[in-house]
């Protein structure tokens, strides 16, 4: 991976960005106004070396053989690969003391993460914490446009939901389709079946419903996850 940035002096946190990241850990400013934040600002990317060509972290990537250093991808719970990049130098310092700051502008270390496949950017890892940017985040600000987060805290955003119910809204035998936030993923959708519904009819139905999410363009761009719930319609209901 190779991140162009600026050439800022390397240990130099920019204001606004570390202004907008305090006030998002107090609670006083949503995710979106870090990302937009972001736009713009200079982040720190690390670069690590190990003895044996790979690079070390939670998920180590092998080098090339005449290289031992580069950037490292951390995994997610779900397995997916992240980004650490970092408001300064001391920032980095605390998660690993031997990692070399690059400087890059955020949008073009979002951009390399996007191309080289991972999916989210974390800024300031360390002891377990750190801000998570999801997946539509990360693509938002590398192709420098807003974004919008699918749960607010209003809830579930208009938009995607009513994308979520026009994609399943003649699926049978479905009675009806819910949405809200999620607990295991950004967003749940929770499908209202008759009861009665053996194994295969349950497994082809959660196939088709995945393949219509998976096929809607806002859902796409604007879910990082969904799981889906199933939920037994009572006969008078139905």
């Amino acid at each position: 991976m190779t991140v162009a940035g600026s050439r800022a002096p390397a240990g130099a946190a920019d204001p606004a960005l570390v202004a907008a990241l305090a006030a998002h850990l107090r609670g006083e400013a949503s995710l979106d106004e870090v990302v937009d934040a972001l736009r713009g600002a200079r982040v720190l990317v690390p670069v690590v070396a190990h003895r044996d060509g790979r690079i070390p972290g939670r998920r180590g990537l092998p080098t090339d053989h005449e290289s031992t250093a580069g950037i490292v991808a951390l995994e997610a719970p779900d397995g997916r690969s992240v980004l650490p990049v970092f408001s300064s130098v001391e920032t980095m310092a605390g998660w690993q003391a031997d990692a070399r700051p690059v400087p890059a502008r955020a949008d073009r270390a979002a951009l390399a993460a996007v191309e080289e496949g991972w999916d989210l950017v974390v800024l300031d890892p360390h002891d377990g914490g750190g801000v998570l940017l999801p997946r539509p985040a990360v693509w938002a600000l590398a192709e420098g446009v807003p974004w919008r987060p699918a749960v607010g805290a209003g809830g579930v955003d208009r938009e995607v939901e009513t994308a979520i119910v026009d994609s399943l809204a003649d699926l049978e035998p479905l009675r009806q389709v819910t949405v809200e936030p999620g607990q295991r993923a950004e967003v749940a959708v929770a499908l209202h079946l008759p009861a009665g519904l053996d194994r295969t009819a349950l497994e082809s139905l959660t196939r088709a419903v995945n393949a219509r999410l998976a096929a809607s363009d806002v859902v796409s761009a604007r879910v990082d996850s969904l799981e889906l719930r199933l939920r037994e319609v009572e006969p008078a209901e139905a």
